[in-house]
């Protein structure tokens, strides 16, 4: 019995082992095939233009004559870094916010007004008027993505911080004369380092999704960028046409990134 139920205690930690091993070999893959690609996504064939998918072309080729495996590859990899970076920025303005709201009364209504608040604005709209008022581009999807994906986050590890103070050792910490500082850098934030690495992975669906659909409504990353949401809105142009590869080969690659990250965090979250 002892052994039937370590087994099933272990199967989250398995699950989650076999779910990140995958996932790296993809990124892996995914980042060396920058260095491998080098300017093949950019490269033209006119005498292939719109060409369908088959031995010489693997995926087929676009309105130019570009391969769209290599363009696909180039798009995913930005969606990736772009992800990453708006995932881990959104993350730090929630953990720092819901470590503030435990400051003080005052603060802590402060925060939760302002998450109330971000909340209830529509979520693309929100994106769009902060990628438009910041010029569009690259880093301006990576910060309309951060600052609009944090307030999820944060009201949980505000929930979060708010049970534990209440926890015996913080009591007698307090009791021992330690400040809040000490009390929420040496006791509270080490409890939240799991939530924020799950928090982070869920973002990371999001972030990429969003930052394809500002690209592809033509408020974020420029035409001339290889990226997922480009290669979406030129597909629009051809679909009707018949050029089906246009369109479904990067959505797949998109749902496999989204799909794999969101199955991870998913085991992750149950192992921890």
């Amino acid at each position: 019995m002892r052994l039937v139920l370590t087994s099933q205690s272990d199967q989250p930690r398995l699950r989650a082992a076999f779910s990140l091993g995958i996932t790296t070999l993809l990124v892996m893959g995914l980042v060396a095939s920058q260095w491998l690609l080098g300017d093949s996504a950019q490269q033209m064939q006119f005498d292939a233009r719109l060409a369908p998918p088959s031995i010489d072309h693997w995926l087929g080729t676009d309105a130019l004559g570009r391969e769209l495996w290599a363009r696909t590859l180039a798009g995913l990899a930005l969606s990736f870094w772009v992800g990453c970076l708006a995932a881990l920025l959104s993350t730090l303005i929630a953990l720092s916010l819901a470590a503030l709201a435990t400051l003080s009364a005052r603060l802590d209504a402060l925060v939760s007004l302002l998450i109330d608040t971000l909340l209830s604005v529509p979520h693309l709209i929100l994106l769009m008027l902060i990628a438009f008022a910041l010029g569009g581009g690259t880093q301006a999807v990576i910060i309309a993505v951060a600052v609009t994906h944090w307030p999820s986050l944060a009201r949980v590890l505000r929930a979060e911080l708010l049970h534990l103070r209440q926890a015996p050792y913080v009591r007698i910490s307090r009791a021992l004369g330690k400040t809040r500082w000490f009390v929420l850098h040496d006791h509270l934030l080490p409890h939240l380092l799991p939530h924020c690495l799950v928090g982070a992975l869920l973002l990371f669906p999001h972030a990429i999704l969003h930052e394809a659909a500002l690209t592809f409504l033509g408020f974020g990353l420029s035409p001339s960028q290889p990226a997922i949401g480009v290669l979406l809105a030129d597909a629009m142009r051809y679909l009707n046409s018949g050029y089906w590869w246009l369109g479904v080969f990067p959505g797949l690659g998109l749902l496999l990134m989204v799909l794999s990250f969101e199955r991870l965090s998913s085991h992750l979250r149950r192992a921890l």
